[in-house]
């Protein structure tokens, strides 16, 4: 206000009439923009030429997030939330889309259904799984807890507090219910068309000759690689490859993007500063008199105070230093720096010791077998009596995990190893060589103690540093993502400042809308958020800031709904033609050849194999040699037995067919049982098929993207 008034006093009022419509022109632009949410309205798409508003998509959240809070007793976290907006999405489709279907064909779920749905013979999972509604005696679903919990929100409590609970109760149960008979809507939908789903006879027979009918064959196989990839394909190849698979090319609206990262990553200087940090600690600690609290409020760990023997103690801390008082550290463990205190020493009930061995295990399990491993193991115990080194023969004949560490066990409690083995270290009164071999179940073990059994406890805590980066750190990569961000107004501009800056640019390509990963970006939601409700084709954006690095993208395509352009497709259409024009190459190196297939194949050279099956069946996929190749398959039982194929590309490479005998199942009274694959399969599919035909139909624009 101090501004305007000091404009009116100099400049008068024009001025100040100048600055209120320039700020109010600036507000107007931003709100009433290209890409203003103000003009575009709340809706967050289209169903069956219904537009579904933000509001009705928060409520069908909220209804969603109720019932979830009801099956689990807890709210969600993010990662639940991203699945329940998909959900909630799910059901306006269903209540836009589905239920006109439902509507046409008379389908309808009276108020019985939906009560035997809740505790009648045919309840619904998500109550069944509800374990509010199991009994906890039987562990089995329990009908009369559902009644109970019904009965329970019939009456509204009298006491504020739980009337307000009460309230929370029963709408929750009641946005549940109320998703019941539209569920069973859809199944009785699903299920009317499904069973109108009809296997012939024909069919069943072609099955039953997929699985019967066998083929003698042979064929030559020259795979694709031993044609140079150099190999030319014209612009006018490319062309006819796509327009003859176009359909492979169809998509939903896409946008594409390069980006580049600025990692936030700890420097030298920032684990340096923890280290110094976690010095201060260590004196704190060893003046404070509650160890066990000072550690719990300062450590970044989850584990602050524990109870520890010789065989658990923290990694990082050595036996020997496990003296009542004494600190130990800081020491760099991962990536974190560590302080321990030792509280106190007690004696457990536990028994810890330390051993090493060698294990020979028998050949087998006959009496020979384990008297031969037997005497090797005393051998080598002798050799190790008369100085031999004990890790060296180990690593020589150790035949467990343990070999290559010079036979060491590390720390074990007692129970943790086969009683034997147990017995044998528990039951040694000295450190040492054990005068014999121990057998177990596992063979003949030549034991060494390290340690003596000790039952001495250690109350320990403990204080944790992670290393992460400082201010200075994460304020210094933002500067650098920043600095690369500023002025850059092209796609050559990006990609020259990054080559000259030393920063990779990475590829990410055919984004959706409601896609949440960008590239190797983890949840890069605000990314996508940007490409499609604020950036045109060229736009550089602002600097995102994904937790572990600053991002900053440049939209480099779109693709509307429809058909792929054949640029965009070129990469993946190239390998394709390029096994066009090779097969063409080897074709034409075959045409002039002569005589059986073992004579063809040598004329052609080396790169070409000759192969046998005796077992082929039209119901197999691939071919020896030349891996998965359906197509080949299908040629063989085409032709007659005795005959031969012209070479034919396959999916790796050409082949020629040739088929000594083929073997027709004979005709059967019943085919019935080739019947239930089918109708198994075809009902598979049918529940999916049904539901993207109505989706389809209805039309469905996604735009949620705006607001989520």
């Amino acid at each position: 206000m101090a501004f305007i008034g000091t404009l009116r006093n100099k400049a008068g009022t024009w001025v100040v009439v100048f600055v209120f419509v320039a700020i109010i022109s600036f507000i107007l632009q931003d709100l009433l923009g290209n890409n203003s949410v103000l003009l575009n309205n709340n809706d967050v798409g289209e169903i069956a030429g219904r537009d579904i508003s933000l509001e009705e998509y928060q409520a069908a959240i909220q209804e969603r997030e109720a019932n979830y809070i009801l099956n689990f007793n807890r709210k969600p976290g993010d990662r639940e939330m991203l699945n329940l907006r998909q959900q909630a999405w799910e059901l306006l489709v269903l209540r836009n889309a589905f239920q006109k279907q439902f509507d046409e064909v008379g389908i309808d779920v009276t108020s019985a259904e939906v009560e035997d749905m809740i505790w009648g013979k045919n309840v619904d999972d998500n109550i069944r799984q509800t374990q509010a509604f199991v009994n906890q005696t039987t562990g089995q679903f329990d009908k009369n807890l559902v009644i109970q919990y019904l009965n329970s929100i019939k009456d509204v409590p009298s006491d504020p507090q739980q009337a307000a609970m009460w309230q929370e109760q029963r709408t929750r149960w009641e946005l549940f219910q109320r998703d019941l008979a539209p569920a069973r809507e859809r199944l009785k939908y699903e299920n009317l068309l499904i069973k109108t789903n009809y296997i012939t006879t024909a069919e069943a027979e072609q099955e039953y000759h997929n699985q019967t009918d066998v083929a003698e064959a042979k064929y030559i196989y020259i795979p694709f690689h031993t044609v140079s990839d150099s190999i030319e394909v014209s612009d006018s190849d490319l062309k006819a490859y796509y327009d003859s698979h176009k359909e492979r090319y169809k998509t939903a609206e896409t946008r594409d993007l390069k980006y580049v990262e600025f990692s936030i990553v700890a420097s030298a200087a920032d684990s340096a500063a923890v280290r110094e940090e976690m010095k201060r600690i260590s004196t704190e600690l060893q003046q404070t008199e509650d160890d066990s609290a000072y550690a719990a409020s300062n450590t970044d760990g989850a584990e602050a105070f524990g109870r520890y023997n010789a065989g658990n103690v923290p990694t990082f801390v050595k036996v020997e230093d496990l003296k009542k008082g004494n600190i130990i550290g800081p020491v760099l463990d991962g990536n974190a720096y560590k302080v321990a205190k030792v509280t106190d020493v007690i004696k457990d009930t536990v028994y810890s010791a330390r051993a090493a061995h060698i294990l020979i295990k028998p050949e087998n399990e006959t009496a020979e077998g384990k008297k031969a491993a037997k005497e090797k193991a005393r051998g080598i115990l002798n050799e190790i009596k008369k100085g031999a080194s004990f890790s060296a023969k180990a690593l020589e004949h150790g035949t467990d995990g343990t070999a290559t560490k010079g036979g060491d066990l590390g720390w074990f409690q007692t129970g943790m190893m086969v009683k034997p083995f147990n017995d044998a270290v528990f039951n040694a009164t000295k450190t040492g060589l054990l005068n014999d071999v121990v057998e177990t179940d596992f063979g003949y073990h030549i034991i060494s103690i390290t340690n003596t059994k000790d039952n001495t406890g250690y109350e320990v805590a403990v204080v944790e540093r992670t290393i992460g980066p400082s201010d200075a750190t994460t304020n210094e990569a933002y500067r650098k993502a920043e600095a690369f961000q500023s002025g850059l107004s092209s796609l050559a501009e990006f990609t020259e400042r990054a080559k000259a800056e030393g920063v990779i640019v990475q590829d990410a390509k055919n984004i959706q809308a409601g896609d949440r990963r960008v590239g190797n970006l983890g949840d890069a939601r605000q990314i996508v958020q940007w490409l499609y409700r604020d950036a045109s084709k060229g736009d550089v954006s602002n600097v995102f800031d994904q937790q572990t690095e600053y991002v900053v993208a440049i939209m480099t395509g779109k693709t509307d709904e429809g058909y792929r352009s054949l640029e965009s497709v070129k990469t993946e259409i190239l390998p394709e033609v390029k096994k066009q024009a090779k097969a063409k190459v080897i074709i034409d190196k075959l045409k002039d050849k002569t005589g059986t297939l073992d004579e063809i194949a040598n004329a052609y050279g080396e790169d070409a194999e000759v192969y046998n099956t005796a077992d082929l069946k039209m119901n197999a996929t691939a071919l020896q040699g030349a891996g998965f190749d359906p197509k080949a398959v299908g040629v063989a039982f085409a032709l007659e037995s005795g005959k031969r194929s012209e070479p034919f590309a396959g999916e790796n490479g050409v082949l020629i067919m040739e088929v000594q005998n083929k073997t027709v199942a004979p005709e059967v009274a019943d085919y019935s049982p080739y019947e239930l694959p089918i109708q198994q399969n075809v009902q598979t599919r049918s529940s999916f098929n049904i539901a993207e035909a109505i989706k389809d139909n209805a039309k469905i624009e996604d735009k949620r993207y705006k607001f989520y």
